[in-house]
């Protein structure tokens, strides 16, 4: 062979490597900037087409009202005790001496409210709504002047004082996250391949493709293409590190069987890549494809995931199929040190237990798919008990969060809407009798027509149109207070020539909840048709994908079922966020069937060769370590998302988790293979080979 051949096998290899360590160098910073071009406005989210939104938009008519209010409550330091004029003077002095950035003029503070029991005393501060970093220190301030009432305990809850919560919450995503993420895949890397040097060039590879996937989210957000907030800005991370790996460990796996059976490392890449490169497109298309569909929802962070998930897939893949084949051939054997491998296809103590499953497959093929499918079944009876209509304010965070516990005493004190009103925009000539329609409606304390300076001015009047305060008797983050909202829309929406509308908090639940369930009916018929048309393509057969798709969305189901059992009997949630079996039905079937997509084309292969029952188990043989491998890596990176102490975190992070594991381990080991080694050839109709006589 010539030098310049030669010296180019070597060069492209090299170059590869240089660019990734380039990418990584320049871009790899940006996965701690994230949180700057990122949002946790939850208003920023809401349905595009929902009533509560057009309210968010109508309320910019009334420029006094562009804030973010804190409530403040006093209750006696005494438990019980109570409180009386001289408290609530001090408190009203205290809020109108307010000053600073952020902070309003002294007037646009209200004055002390006593409650009905008099044992708490209620004020609203409104801020500027974009305080940002500021935020903190605002709220610190207002705390501050408040603690000075004497004789009372002063506690801040409402919008601004959950914002600062969730901000808090989030606090620090960029590296605790990735670090409690990076840490398990590399201590599982280091079990599974019992090398020091592979499992570093895996994570190095993730690391470099999750770097390019926040360069271009960055470059994104920063234009106001996609939008970003904690939520997608921890599922970014741990998407990519959790796909690169399993992608890397499919293409590892391949590669060290090709060096078994051959010396040069070059043919043993390429072959490696020949054989790797379609299972792992398709099974990266699955996810890509299926994060897409998101776009189809009306919720904005459910649109906001999808092109931000599918970015990070395609980096993932790309980081798999151009530097970890540069690195293998750069470092060949020596990736696996201090392991040996040798130069025979047979193979270790790993191989030998997936021997033994595939002869009980073999052996009594229904007998095993009957019970794996009526485990699943068992587990599936419990998904109905899944209540996925919200998560209420004292459990949206895992930890005790101060405006959590601040919102809970003002609830004992006042009407449970106190401070969080739902919100009427309506024309101001029908005023009396929009005001008189609300006031009657069941479940409404207080009707108020907002008016800016002292109480009982005239009502503003923005292009012809009023708005109302209405403060209802539930708590706003309940479900009472949402039928209240169902109940107050019909009664205005009677009103003639009103054209009113209700937004507000409790109308934002009410509406996301509505057009979550919807988004569900849409995008999951949507999902499946995807992932039907990629497997059809692969495998050149019918049955077969119909097959894999059933069975993994029954995975899923059942991982719902085991869900509502703990959530609610184990850890206390009284429901999910109504999101959550979206998000848990798009990751777990797309990835759930990534696995099958690993397992079905080495079976299809080795069927080729052998037929279909020798095909199933000698696939089974040899996917078997690494696709649980792969299984346990996934399952462990989205469980770092427990790191984040919100209930929505925790939520996915148990579905997924929970449900890779399920179709790892039952799916994909003994339900699939059982069922094809039972079906036999018929399994691929109408592929060629559900024509071929089997080999026995």
């Amino acid at each position: 062979m010539s030098a310049s051949p030669r010296f180019t096998r070597w060069l492209i290899p090299a170059v590869l490597v240089v660019a990734w360590l380039l990418v990584g160098g320049g871009l790899g910073p940006y996965a701690g900037k994230l949180g700057e071009v990122a949002t946790n406005d939850q208003t920023a989210f809401l349905p595009r087409s929902a009533e509560s939104t057009r309210v968010v938009e109508a309320q910019k008519a009334f420029r006094q009202d562009e804030s973010l209010p804190v409530i403040v409550v006093w209750t006696a330091k005494t438990p019980g005790g109570k409180l009386g004029p001289r408290q609530q003077e001090d408190a009203t002095r205290a809020l109108a001496g307010l000053s600073g950035a952020g902070l309003p003029p002294a007037s646009a503070a209200s004055a002390a409210v006593l409650s009905a029991d008099g044992r708490a005393l209620q004020g609203v501060v409104p801020l500027e709504p974009d305080l940002g970093e500021e935020l903190p220190r605002t709220l610190e301030e207002i705390a501050a002047a408040a603690a000075k009432v004497p004789g009372t305990v002063a506690q801040l809850a409402g919008p601004a004082a959950s914002r600062a919560d969730l901000a808090d919450a989030f606090a620090g995503i960029d590296g605790l996250l990735l670090a409690v993420a990076l840490v398990a895949v590399l201590l599982i890397l280091l079990l599974v391949y019992r090398s020091l040097l592979l499992p570093v060039v895996i994570i190095v590879g993730a690391v470099f493709a999750l770097g390019l996937a926040c360069g271009l989210v960055y470059a994104l957000a920063d234009r106001g293409i996609v939008r970003v907030d904690g939520q997608v800005q921890g599922i970014l991370s741990i998407l990519v590190i959790g796909a690169a790996t399993d992608y890397a460990l499919l293409l590892t796996a391949r590669f060290r069987e090709e060096l078994q059976a051959r010396s040069d490392r070059f043919a043993a890449v390429r072959a490696a890549l020949r054989r790797s490169a379609g299972p792992i497109t398709a099974s990266a298309g699955t996810v890509a494809l299926g994060l897409l569909a998101l776009l189809l929802s009306d919720l904005t962070n459910n649109r906001a995931l999808g092109p931000v998930g599918a970015i990070g897939i395609v980096c993932a893949v790309l980081s798999t199929l151009t530097f970890l084949p540069a690195v293998l051939v750069l470092l060949g054997r020596a990736a696996y040190w201090p392991a040996k491998i040798g130069h025979t296809a047979e193979d270790g103590a790993g191989h030998g237990i997936w021997k033994k499953v595939a002869a009980v497959v073999d052996r009594a093929p229904r007998r095993v798919w009957a019970l794996s499918l009526a485990v699943l079944l068992a587990c599936a009876a419990f998904a109905p008990t899944l209540n996925a209509k919200g998560v209420p304010l004292d459990e949206i965070f895992v930890n005790d969060a101060p405006s959590v516990a601040a919102q809970q005493t003002l609830s004992e004190h006042f009407p449970g809407g106190s401070g969080n009103p739902a919100v009427v925009i309506a024309d101001a000539d029908r005023l009396d009798q929009v005001a008189r329609a609300a006031e009657r409606t069941e479940g409404v304390a207080a009707v108020t027509p907002f008016a800016p300076g002292p109480p009982g001015g005239a009502p503003l009047v923005a292009d012809g149109r009023v708005r109302l305060d209405v403060t209802l008797e539930a708590a706003s983050d309940g479900r009472a207070a949402q039928e209240t909202v169902v109940r107050l829309r019909q009664a205005l929406h009677a009103v003639p020539d009103a054209d009113a509308i209700v937004g507000g908090y409790s109308a934002q639940q009410y509406d996301t909840q509505r057009t979550a369930a919807q988004d569900r009916a849409l995008i999951i018929p949507v999902v499946l048709v995807i992932i039907l048309i990629i497997l059809v393509g692969l495998l050149r057969s019918l049955l077969m994908p119909l097959l894999l798709v059933a069975t993994v969305a029954l995975s899923f189901v059942a991982t719902l079922g085991i869900s509502a059992i703990v959530f609610q009997r184990l850890l206390g949630f009284s429901g999910t966020d109504s999101s959550v079996p979206l998000y848990g039905f798009v990751f777990l079937v797309a990835l759930g069937v990534d696995y099958n997509i690993f397992l079905m084309t080495r079976v299809r292969e080795e069927s080729l060769l052998h037929g279909t029952r020798r095909g199933v188990l000698r696939g089974l043989v040899a996917t078997g370590g690494v696709i649980t491998s792969a299984g346990v890596v996934l399952a462990a990176t989205f469980a770092a998302l427990a790191v984040i102490p919100l209930a929505f975190m925790l939520q996915i992070a148990f579905i997924v988790a929970f449900g890779v594991l399920l179709d790892t381990l039952v799916v994909r080991s003994l339900l699939v293979p059982a069922l094809v080694r039972d079906i036999g050839p018929a399994a691929w109709w109408p592929g060629a080979l559900s024509r071929a006589t089997d080999k026995h």
